[in-house]
């Protein structure tokens, strides 16, 4: 079987990189060229806070087009089509707009996430935030990156020095299973607490030391495939919780992601 370095030598990642960096900076001149566009087309999915507009589907166009016509044997996950696009053993994992609400309220807090996978791994993961022109890159081995200098996850070990982030599921209103107890119990507990709107943005602050560490419940894997290899590669870590919905993880370095397991150990026990 081959291993994940002779695939990273084979298929020359370097040069993929760079080339869905381009491709992620050309999305995202798009989407800062209609960001406060009077005319903006929003519509509604899973629910009335579930949101997605026209520019969403025009950059996860650009963006399957033109990875489909650079790697017509790979296949696609992408979030609007909400489906698998083909069959291969090279899997491209892509949310062309994370943080759609922001962007449909005119908030400049939004990114593209695009990882690429090999036998469901990530091996390389790009997310560029378009209005602050942060590129966050990462291969499997190599390191975490932004705009070409090397990150690395902050060094924190008490939860009271920590600011965290977290975000909340598109059926908070409905569902019991969302985060207000864990919000709840964290809130009096840390430094602070961010909601960004954008989970691959979280992540990215983790890896970056910006933030101490995040949580966040029932996501999907175009929220976080990218930015979970860019804390690993930062030196931090991402524990998944299967007993939850979707995918539901925690990140921080080592020693404060499982301070904060623990912590959510304790509010389950109250609850």
């Amino acid at each position: 079987m081959t291993s994940i370095s002779e695939v990273i030598n084979v298929l020359n990642l370097d040069q993929i990189l760079d080339q869905t960096c381009s491709l992620a900076r050309t999305v995202g001149e798009i989407q800062k060229a209609n960001l406060r566009r009077r005319n903006l087309g929003v519509e509604t999915k899973s629910s009335v806070v579930d949101l997605v507009t026209e520019v969403d589907h025009y950059s996860e166009q650009c963006l399957i087009t033109a990875l489909h016509h650079a790697y017509p044997h790979h296949a696609i996950l992408s979030e609007e089509q909400g489906r698998q696009i083909g069959f291969s053993e090279y899997l491209w994992v892509i949310d062309p707009l994370d943080g759609t609400t922001n962007y449909a309220q005119g908030l400049p807090i939004f990114s593209i996430s695009i990882a690429l996978q090999y036998r469901g791994e990530t091996i390389m993961g790009v997310v560029y935030v378009p209005v602050l022109d942060q590129m966050f890159t990462s291969i499997q081995g190599q390191g975490a990156f932004l705009n070409g200098m090397p990150i690395a996850v902050a060094q924190k070990t008490e939860l009271e020095q920590c600011l965290l982030a977290t975000g909340f599921p598109y059926d908070r209103a409905t569902h019991l299973d969302n985060n207000l107890n864990y919000f709840a119990h964290f809130t009096p507990r840390v430094r602070g607490i961010r909601r960004m709107g954008s989970a691959a943005y979280d992540l990215c602050n983790v890896a970056l030391g910006a933030l101490d560490g995040y949580w966040e419940l029932n996501l999907s894997a175009w929220d976080v495939a990218a930015g979970a290899l860019l804390v690993e590669e930062a030196g931090g870590k991402v524990a998944y919780l299967p007993h939850k919905r979707g995918v539901s993880l925690v990140a921080g370095n080592p020693v404060i992601c499982e301070r904060i397991l623990t912590e959510m150990e304790q509010a389950d026990a109250m609850d």
